[in-house]
């Protein structure tokens, strides 16, 4: 990004909280002079017409197993098999989903790898395992959410964590980055997975602004994806800019009250599938520190629609009224003038874009290096 494009973002914000204070509409941009998708007329935000009424989602808890790190093939390739075959049963039994969304890891797992296994192990998307994937898409006319590991040739050493959804044409509509990992959880080591937080002025000067929190317009709705937790803010964000359905991910647990207030707060369906009691994953129990199960939709109100009932793999099905809910749905009413002070003076544990200076090589490496830039030691 050259000089002559850089805005100071104090600046610009400040300048939008004036119009917002003023009671104008203001017109939202980036760093680099590029909009953000946002609505002046909250109820007038961006969507496509809907395939139908009623859309069928199909939230599937399944095992989680983790591939070796040294040699990744083979597991992937059970991974994908018991993926694919999931597909097949759920939709052939109990009526036609529009969207199956499955959890964060289906053919990868998760283990404690370094870098150089997580290479080994990550797919490209596209790639042959998304064309498999994609087929079942197009053979069901569905849309079809999952996240894996990823290598990006434009990223060269960089691991990404991705959600994508594949579409019922076979195309990818969402490859999302994850926006930023949890940090100070863990008391030994830290994620290495790079996310748009870790390198957030080189994404946005390669993407744009709107990128870094995508909306999906979709003809079964408005979708957002994420793995991230317990981050209000950020899916208060995805609602602003008009997300109708957040399609969210775990692994080993999650907070049920952070999504369902995800949905109240925003009045939003959420979507969270968790993975399902897995034997023989490679070092874990069956049911890891008890954090397997609990997958379930979320209404705008907060109200379970379709929970697990086991931890199990099983599927959980909701019907979502989407022209009745977007007959009277609109973004939440922000009242930005109040808190933007506050914001602009909060300063965050660790600054973006540190992965733009320093990969970690593995998890304890990790812990150092974020450890060193902690501003609030």
């Amino acid at each position: 990004m050259s000089s002559e494009t850089t805005i100071d973002r104090r600046s610009l914000v400040a300048g939008l909280a004036g119009l917002a204070a003023a009671g104008q509409a203001p017109v939202s941009t980036a760093a680099t002079g590029q909009p953000v998708n946002i609505a002046p007329n909250g109820r007038a935000y961006d969507r496509v017409p809907l395939r139908r009424d009623t859309v069928t989602v199909g939230a599937i808890q399944t095992r989680i197993r983790a591939v070796d790190g040294k040699a990744p093939a083979p597991g992937i390739r059970a991974n994908l098999a018991h993926l694919l075959d999931v597909i097949d049963k759920v939709q052939n039994f109990g009526g036609r989903k529009d969207l199956l969304c499955f959890h964060e890891f289906p053919l990868q797992g998760w283990n404690p790898w370094d870098r150089k296994e997580l290479e080994r192990l990550s797919i490209e998307i596209p790639g042959p395992e998304t064309e498999q994937i994609a087929a079942k898409a197009r053979q069901y006319q569905c849309y079809i959410q999952f996240g894996a590991y990823a290598l990006d040739r434009d990223w060269p050493g960089h691991v990404l964590s991705i959600t994508s959804i594949i579409g019922p044409d076979g195309r990818i509509v969402a490859r999302d980055w994850k926006a930023r990992n949890i940090v100070g959880v863990f008391p030994e080591f830290e994620l290495v997975t790079t996310t748009v937080y870790n390198v957030l002025d080189r994404f946005i000067e390669m993407y744009g602004a709107d990128a870094v929190i995508p909306v999906h317009r979709t003809d079964i709705g408005n979708l957002c994806t994420s793995s991230t937790q317990l981050e209000p803010e950020l899916f208060r964000a995805m609602a602003l800019k008009g997300a109708e359905i957040i399609l969210r991910t775990a692994s080993g647990g999650f907070s049920a009250d952070d999504m369902k207030m995800t949905s109240i707060y925003n009045r939003v369906y959420t979507v969270i599938v968790n993975n399902a009691v897995s034997p023989d994953n490679p070092n874990f129990l069956d049911d890891a520190n008890g954090g397997s199960g609990g997958t379930a939709i979320y209404g705008p109100r907060g109200e379970v629609l379709a929970k697990a009932d086991a931890k199990f793999e099983q599927e959980v099905v909701a019907r979502l009224p989407m022209a009745q809910y977007r007959a009277t749905h609109q973004i939440p009413d922000v009242h930005l003038a109040l808190y933007q002070p506050v914001f602009d003076r909060y300063v965050p544990r660790q600054a973006p874009g540190l992965f733009s200076q320093y990969l970690p090589k593995d998890l304890k490496d990790a812990k150092r290096f974020l450890d060193e830039q902690n501003a609030w030691r």
